[in-house]
This record gives structure tokens, sequence and C-alpha cells, in this order.
């Protein structure tokens, strides 16, 4: 996990293609209207329709408005349970934390299930313990990681100072949230995230992060 770093915004051009038909030409075509697409491609528009929703890769300020727009849809569309998958080596804490809150947001209307795959390290630990810890499931080769956030800034030294305290608080409330989702004592979780502290799917069931392994689909509704 990252904390925040100052980072330049690009501005994107605006876009004249050659192919484009002039509308006010005379002898310009008919615009063809385009074939209506499911969001994201097939298989993502596919996935949408069965109510799944895919949390791969690091976890950044697009990953986060593209969940929080596909959960609120889905929310908004029917009461029925949404399986999110998550499979991430992590990112930005904040992103995280979007993505986190989001989750809890609509679990209030539509039950959301948690399943791991792969690795859900750093923020996409986070994201996955926003679960109830009944519906926290992952599959047989999970592996899990949770460590303190890590940062980098440059400038003052007053800045500096100010960003470390920000990261000290930022570590201490995600140390608190684990020890909430999980049972264990703060103690415990500010010993174990001082360093990587990796788990498999069976230690992560011991330690509270997992309800249980799934290795079948007809599993999650159990």
């Amino acid at each position: 996990m990252r904390g925040t770093t100052p980072q330049d915004i690009s501005r994107i051009a605006p876009r004249l293609d050659d192919e484009e038909p002039d509308p006010q030409a005379p002898d310009a075509p008919e615009p063809k209207e385009a074939a209506e697409k499911p969001p994201g491609g097939e298989i993502e528009g596919k996935l949408f329709e069965q109510r799944k929703v895919l949390i791969f890769g690091g976890i950044n300020d697009k990953v986060a408005r593209d969940v929080t727009g596909r959960l609120l849809a889905l929310a908004g569309a029917s009461d029925k349970p949404i399986d999110v998958y998550v499979n991430s080596p992590g990112g930005h804490v904040e992103s995280g934390d979007t993505i986190h809150d989001m989750i809890r947001f609509v679990d209030s209307i539509a039950p959301v299930n948690m399943i791991g795959t792969g690795w859900v390290a750093s923020a996409g630990a986070l994201i996955f313990a926003a679960g109830r810890p009944e519906r926290r499931l992952c599959l047989p080769n999970t592996r899990f990681l949770l460590h303190q956030p890590m940062g980098g800034v440059r400038g003052p030294a007053t800045d500096i100072d100010i960003e470390a305290r920000e990261i000290i608080k930022m570590r201490e409330r995600l140390n608190r949230l684990f020890a909430r989702e999980t049972g264990q004592s703060y103690e415990k979780i500010a010993k174990d995230t001082d360093r990587n502290h990796w788990m498999s799917a069976e230690e992560a069931i011991a330690y509270g992060l997992v309800s249980r392994v799934i290795s079948k689909m007809s599993d999650i509704k159990e």
C-alpha cells in the first residue's frame, strides 16, 4: 500500500479523426450507429449480467471508479447477491478505502460475496476485508499479505514530517480495521504488519480473515 503522493494531472487534448465526416458538409454520409456492446467488452458484459465483479491488478483511482460504478449499478438493479473476485498485489490506500467503503455501502441492499484468488495483498486485503466475515471466501491456492502502508514524499522537511505523521495515523487506522475484521488483538495486528505477513488460505482462516475455502462455484451459495 502506498500513501498519497503528488501526481501530475495530464490533460487529454480534443481529438479529430480524419475518418470522421464533417456534419456540415452537404455530401457527408449519415453516421452509422455503433452496435451496442456490453460495458467493458463482451466478457465483462456477461459477468455483469451474472452479478460478478472482478478486481484484478493494481488498485488505483481508475479501478476504484470502475468498481464503484459496477457495484452501484448492480445494487440498484436487484437485491440479489454480488460476487466480487479479488486478485491484487495492492496499490493506493485511498483507492482501496473507496472500494472497501462502497462494498459495505451496497451490502446493506445486495449481499456481497468476496472471493479471493491468486494473491490478495496489501490494499487488496483491505478490499477483501470489506465483506461480512461469513462471506469472505477464497480458492485453495490463494495467498494473503498484510503489511504496513508505505509512502514517499520529497520537499521541505516540514512537509515530510506531515506526511510521516499521516502514514502513522493511516497505519493505526488499518491495524484497527484488521483487528476488528479478524478478531485478532490490535497488538498482534501491529506486530504482524510491522513486516510482510504472508498467509496461506488455511492460515488466513485460522487468522480470521477468511471464512472458508471453496473449490467449485456451487460452494459460494452454502
